[in-house]
């Protein structure tokens, strides 16, 4: 779809460009130019300007022009409906303009202006064929992997026979019908005209008449499809499935031709790449790029007209378009003397006959071979499952009503595991993450309690100044002062224990008596509540880290 939007926008852009190529040029053009200005500068109750140029009409079909411009459409690529509206409309106003008592039709400005118009709206008709041969070609390729499946497996291949059976079965009974139906006529209509003899048949005699002619449908059928009974179902169906495959190739393969030759061949105008016109193109635009378009048209509809012939093969396809569209070139080179006004009215009148015709044909046509050659229907590939769901119905009825206790149960305890799944690992873990994202202190990560570090530092810095106090000798043999406690307390919380090891130290040299007095042990049991906060401090940095990237551990835990 967006190859076809930038392909189309590219063309149309080529077409503004060449239309205003022609104004430093073209003498016509300065008053094209000057009649849409004049039409904005007259009142709305003058109709003709001093040039003799109808102003109305003149802003209908600039009007209409932009509405078939890419540029200025809401949508690149406009539905046929719109493009056959705007068309009618500039039929209408070429018919206004023809039975004008004033004017004898167009003047040369309005011309221009619905040769124009008609450009724009084969523009738009050429998008849309692009669009509708691209979108055609997907399921195109869905049906062929549905058939290279079917190829690919004899499982899947005995499957499709199965499904297909009943479509055999009727089929071969509607040929036996059919048959047999054509022979009771022929009999009827040779020699049994004898109203008597009508009348003396009962309704049984018919009937085994009839029985009869079909025993022998049957028979000469059999005779004639002799070859056939030699084959397997599965041997048949896979004859059936290359064939089909091979139908659906083609039509992709001609679909693909036809794409290509209207991209290569249709709206191609003589503009470069950077977008100016060529003094060529410049010298003699105007019957360059009319040949273009009128060439384009032709293509169109000769493709369209075309592309469903499976008989053809791609190269005799594209031949036949060259030729057809050279053929119509010629035609309308011959008819070149006409008033350029009566040439985009013809080129108006078949773009409708496009959109009207042959569009709406190709795609009915088109649907038609998908439907033959694709896929086999959902009713077709799904009777088997649902006849076993209607015929085991009963059976499933029986089971339900036996255990519908159980069967409430399950019910209830499937409905309770997933509400608690739900809630416990969906909306739990949602509810942390968002209190994290707004640091809820409920919902932060810790390793230990909040408080712990606080306690265990000042019940450390009460038993060392205890021990201080209780042993001055530590601290130069004088009773501690009140700013020497502060000392002591703040040296605590640095982490210096000074009076505690200088009487370890000394008690060490007679250990004996330091356990007989108790400050040895009570030194070794102060140290043990250091080593208990030096752990809690290392924790607690452990902590702050988690707390740091808790929003990711909170996503990593949902």
């Amino acid at each position: 779809m967006s190859l076809v939007i930038d392909h189309i926008s590219q063309v149309d852009g080529q077409l503004d460009r060449l239309q205003l190529s022609k104004q430093p040029s073209a003498p016509s053009s300065p008053e094209l130019h000057s009649a849409s200005d004049e039409a904005r500068d007259h009142s709305p109750g003058a109709r003709v300007s001093e040039r003799g140029i109808d102003l109305a009409r003149v802003l209908k079909l600039q009007a209409a022009i932009k509405i078939l411009s890419t540029a200025s459409s809401s949508r690149a690529l406009l539905s046929s409906e719109t493009i056959l509206a705007t068309l009618e409309q500039a039929q209408a106003l070429q018919v206004s303009a023809s039975s004008s008592e004033e004017h004898s039709g167009y003047t040369t400005q309005e011309q221009e202006l619905h040769w124009f118009l008609v450009s724009k709206a084969a523009t738009q008709t050429y998008g849309l064929i692009l669009n509708v041969l691209l979108e055609q070609m997907l399921p195109l390729s869905s049906d062929i992997g549905y058939w290279n499946e079917i190829l690919g497996s004899y499982r899947f291949t005995g499957l499709y026979t199965i499904q297909t059976s009943p479509l055999r079965l009727w089929s071969w009974a509607n040929d036996i019908y059919s048959d047999a139906w054509q022979r009771l006529q022929s009999i009827r209509s040779a020699g049994d005209s004898d109203e008597e003899d009508k009348k003396e048949k009962s309704i049984s005699d018919r009937w085994r008449q009839f029985y009869g002619l079909v025993k022998d449908s049957v028979r000469d059928r059999s005779l004639a499809d002799m070859q056939s009974k030699f084959l397997s179902p599965l041997t048949m169906s896979r004859m059936e499935a290359r064939s089909k495959r091979k139908h659906l190739k083609k039509l992709r393969e001609m679909s693909a031709s036809g794409l290509g030759i209207l991209m290569d061949e249709g709206m191609i105008f003589d503009v470069d790449d950077e977008g100016s016109v060529s003094s060529k193109s410049r010298s003699n635009s105007q019957e360059e790029w009319r040949s273009v378009v009128s060439k384009s048209v032709s293509l169109m509809e000769t493709v369209l007209g075309n592309i469903t012939v499976l008989e053809l093969g791609a190269g005799e396809f594209e031949e036949t378009v060259f030729m057809s569209v050279d053929d119509d070139s010629g035609s309308t080179q011959h008819g070149a003397e006409d008033q350029p006004s009566s040439q985009a009215a013809r080129l108006g009148d078949r773009l409708q006959h496009i959109l009207r015709v042959h569009v709406p044909g190709h795609i009915a046509t088109s649907r038609e071979l998908a439907c033959e050659y694709g896929r086999p229907s959902r009713l077709v590939r799904y009777w088997l499952p649902g006849l076993v769901l209607v015929l085991s119905s009963g059976t499933l009825l029986r089971v339900f009503v036996n255990r519908k206790a159980e069967i409430i149960t399950w019910i209830r305890d499937f409905g309770d595991t997933t509400i608690d799944f739900w809630n416990n690992w969906v909306i739990e873990p949602m509810k942390k993450v968002i209190g994290t994202i707004r640091h809820d202190k409920d919902s932060e990560i810790a390793i230990m309690s909040k408080e712990s570090l606080h306690g265990d530092r000042a019940s450390l810095e009460r038993m060392v100044v205890d021990f201080a106090i209780d042993n001055p000798s530590t601290s130069g043999g004088a009773r501690l002062t009140d700013a020497e406690i502060v000392d002591v307390r703040a040296k605590v919380r640095e982490g210096d224990l000074t009076p505690v090891l200088r009487a370890y130290e000394k008690d060490l040299r007679r250990p004996f008596m330091g356990t007989i007095r108790g400050d040895l042990i009570r030194a070794l049991l102060i140290q043990i509540q250091k080593t208990k906060v030096d752990v809690e401090v290392a924790v607690g940095g452990i902590d702050n880290l988690l707390k740091s990237q808790e929003l990711v551990f909170g996503h990593v835990l949902t």
